[in-house]
């Protein structure tokens, strides 16, 4: 009765059990103000919920598309940004899809959810791009994947690696889900270049991973496309109330992110050479440590294949930053850990 090709994916784990310090999602480690929320409820207040969203969702693009200044015909709102990666591997024609691993591993599983083949063109040592390398497997590809801050390495790809790419006219996905912790976003690049999609996300900088909205910037022809085939009323009101108020108040989200962005710089001192470089909300730490600090009540992510022994820290307020660098002092013992 199932599918041979559904028994072939390994069920979704989570670390379960009372740990004190959870580091392993990239969440943020701040909720909504209280005050945000307050302003979220009196509206919610005022709404009736016995009637459908918005089928495309229009009151969150609208108010997307005023932060950015462009058109609501160039936004589109998923259930969390993995929704709208499982219609971008259907919306494009061509033969596969390309990935630059390590990366984010949800853009493999949509295209082989889809039957759609993964062609892997592998980062360069220093996990940066390599866009020619990428453009020559582009051809006849339904979309590229690029993730810039790439999770799980951190850092940002170089923008004329990913301009390299664009200039095949291929679609492309430029994943920056992280990209206010890095400062920089190239999403004004959909003006250049029509087949370029920007995905971004309310999870981490804003907050609001509970709430699950993500959304994407898009040429007209992309965004009319995508909501053609996609769900109706699959955000709810209640979310987009929240977007539309987070947003009035994007102020208070970037000072958690000056906050996130001190504790990773000042843990990546602490960690010295154990640490790579990040602009993202979380560090990819040169320890094999998962087990060790899983003892210790602290969870990280635990990495495989070419980063097998490395673990990704999210960053987490500063107590709990503290007790991750001691238990790494503990753990690395007489190692040289960079000045711990």
């Amino acid at each position: 009765m199932i599918s041979e090709l559904v028994k072939s994916f390994q069920p979704y784990r989570v670390v379960e059990g009372n740990y004190r310090i959870r580091l392993d999602k990239n969440e943020s480690p701040y909720d909504l103000p209280g005050e945000v929320k307050e302003k979220i409820f009196e509206e919610l207040r005022e709404i009736a919920f016995n009637r459908y969203p918005h089928i495309t969702s229009m009151p969150a693009r609208e108010a997307i598309a005023d932060f950015y200044g462009v058109s609501p015909d160039n936004v589109a709102v998923g259930n969390g940004s993995d929704e709208l990666l499982s219609y971008l591997v259907r919306l494009f024609e061509g033969n596969h899809i390309v990935i630059t691993p390590p990366t984010f591993g949800m853009y493999s599983f949509y295209a082989k959810l889809n039957n759609v083949p993964v062609v892997e063109v592998p980062l360069r040592e220093d996990f940066t791009l390599d866009g020619e390398a990428v453009a020559k497997k582009a051809k006849n590809a339904r979309v590229v994947f690029i993730a810039s801050p790439n999770n799980p390495t951190g850092n940002l790809q170089p923008e004329e690696e990913i301009i390299r790419v664009l200039e095949t006219g291929r679609p492309v996905v430029l994943d920056e889900a992280y990209a206010e912790f890095a400062g920089k976003s190239l999403w004004k690049l959909i003006e250049e270049y029509p087949n370029l999609v920007v995905l971004r996300t309310f999870s981490k900088a804003f907050g609001m991973a509970g709430i699950r909205v993500g959304y994407m910037l898009a040429g007209e022809e992309i965004v009319d496309a995508l909501y053609r085939i996609k769900s109706p009323f699959s955000v709810g009101i209640m979310t987009m109330t929240a977007i539309r108020v987070a947003l009035r108040h994007a102020d208070l989200m970037e000072k958690t992110v000056r906050k996130i962005v001190e504790e990773r710089e000042r843990m990546g001192r602490k960690l010295g050479e154990l640490a790579y470089p990040s602009d993202a909300n979380f560090l990819l730490v040169r320890l094999n440590a998962y087990e060790e600090l899983l003892k210790r009540g602290i969870v990280v992510r635990k990495l495989s294949g070419r980063l097998e022994g490395h673990i990704r820290v999210t960053v987490g307020r500063r107590w709990e930053n503290d007790a991750f660098l001691e238990a790494v002092e503990e753990i690395a013992g007489d190692s040289d850990v960079g000045g711990l």
